[in-house]
């Protein structure tokens, strides 16, 4: 076998292999010579027939099989050999020699680069704690979450809940599958596009309204985003709300056997502590994935970054399907999702860079602890810690967030790190991986 690698850009190779047609040759007969012991010809017996006559009935199938074979033993050869790395699949095409068969692989290999910047980075460790305060709103958001509501001859305004039938029109057609039944509506709470609570204020039951908004232009439809929208509303009933007062119905509803304020009281702050503790590591987390993005240059193999978009889009292809929708009419542009993908992608090679240079392992009394952690908030702790372990690639999961975990703790160990000091709506409100 004779390779030689072309270096076609930064992270582009060309590799030509050529395998001597007396090797191809070689295994094409050996194939056919089998054949002949299997195959049935008539006027033969049954391996018996000759090699001339299955030549001519199965060797261009055989020849294209062979060929194959080579293809792929001998590209991953060429590739160990070569000390190539490729990222992604190969461009592949048989080019015609004299010497014997010979291919291309074109491809994209790993960029290399050096971790020296990670020194430099310099990190806010966001810093909070549960305060009285903070308490008392969760309580009134618990006491949301419990209210009733009642029949209400009173307009339409801000908080109430109006019931109604609508239908919507875009460029003259419907895109509300014909009329919405029966829909509820809590007046205030942002669930509709901008603009469509505002135009039940002071509707009485009853009344019929037509009225116009515009859909915002990353709205999920993108046949109707940014459009202008024709709505047809009636009203059916409209609910005030009454919130439930904090005796021990209400505790024992949260869980709190005793009824007793304090005690619920004490069991909401744990409930906080805890996902402030997660708040936190998530915050201090995207904090040094940031910084290791800005400081640790790399060059994305286009393959990874392609491949990523895709990932990101698969969400918006599932939601047309179960929603019965042409995915076209909610697909958004691939372009929408390349800095996020480059982002994953580069992060996800550094990452890799310093687990790999670090060798640094997911420790297993780690895992345990996690998923010990995750099991405390259900019924059955023990069930659930047995169906993590018994399941490789949900066990999987929870190995590669502690690897990332110990990786983020690696990073800090070397930077710079200053706390910073928030409240805890800040830290929950934007909590979110990114």
């Amino acid at each position: 076998m004779q390779v030689s690698v072309e270096k076609t850009s930064e992270l582009s190779r060309k590799m030509t292999v050529t395998v001597p047609e007396e090797v191809v040759q070689e295994k094409v007969n050996a194939r056919l010579k089998s054949l002949a012991r299997e195959v049935k010809v008539d006027g033969f017996r049954p391996g018996k027939v000759p090699q001339k006559v299955v030549q001519k009935m199965y060797g261009a199938r055989v020849k294209e099989e062979i060929t194959g074979d080579l293809i792929q033993t001998n590209y991953i050869q060429a590739l160990q050999d070569n000390d190539l790395r490729p990222a992604g699949m190969p461009h592949i095409e048989p080019i015609e020699s004299e010497e014997g068969f010979t291919f291309s692989a074109v491809f994209e290999v790993y960029p290399e680069f050096t971790l020296d910047a990670v020194e430099s980075i310099e990190v806010n460790r966001p810093v909070a704690n549960v305060e009285s305060s903070d308490i008392d709103a969760m309580v009134d958001k618990l006491k949301e979450q419990k209210k009733s509501w009642e029949a209400s001859e009173q307009d339409a305004q801000q908080g109430v809940q109006v019931t109604i039938t609508f239908s919507g029109t875009c460029e003259g057609e419907n895109f509300t599958d014909g009329t919405v039944e029966d829909f509820q509506v809590e007046l205030g709470s942002k669930r509709m596009i901008p603009g469509f609570e505002d135009q039940l204020i002071g509707l009485a039951v009853g009344a019929k309204k037509t009225f116009e908004v515009t859909f915002p232009e990353d709205y999920g439809n993108k046949k109707i985003a940014g459009k202008v929208a024709a709505f047809d509303v009636e009203v059916f009933k409209i609910e005030t709300s009454t919130l439930p007062e904090i005796d021990e119905e209400f505790i024992k509803a949260y869980g709190i056997e005793s009824g007793e304020v304090e005690a619920f009281r004490a069991d909401v702050e744990k409930n906080m502590q805890r996902e402030l503790a997660q708040g936190l590591k998530v915050r201090l987390k995207n904090s040094v994935m940031d910084a290791l993005y800005d400081a640790v240059p790399v060059s994305l193999p286009a393959a990874m970054v392609d491949q990523e978009v895709e990932s990101l889009m698969k969400p918006y292809y599932e939601n047309a399907k179960k929603r019965n929708v042409d995915v076209n009419e909610i697909k958004p542009a691939s372009a929408d999702f390349e800095d996020q993908a480059k982002r994953r992608v580069a992060l996800g090679l550094i990452l890799a860079e310093i687990i790999q240079k670090n060798e640094i392992k997911a420790d297993a009394d780690k895992i345990r602890a996690v998923i010990d952690d995750m099991a405390q908030s259900y019924e059955d702790p023990e069930q659930v810690v047995n169906w993590y372990y018994g399941d490789k690639e949900r066990l999987a999961e929870i190995e590669q967030m502690v690897l990332e975990d110990a990786t983020v703790a690696w990073v800090l160990d070397k930077v710079k790190v200053t706390d910073e000091a928030i409240s805890f709506s800040d830290v929950m409100e934007p909590a979110t991986q990114k």
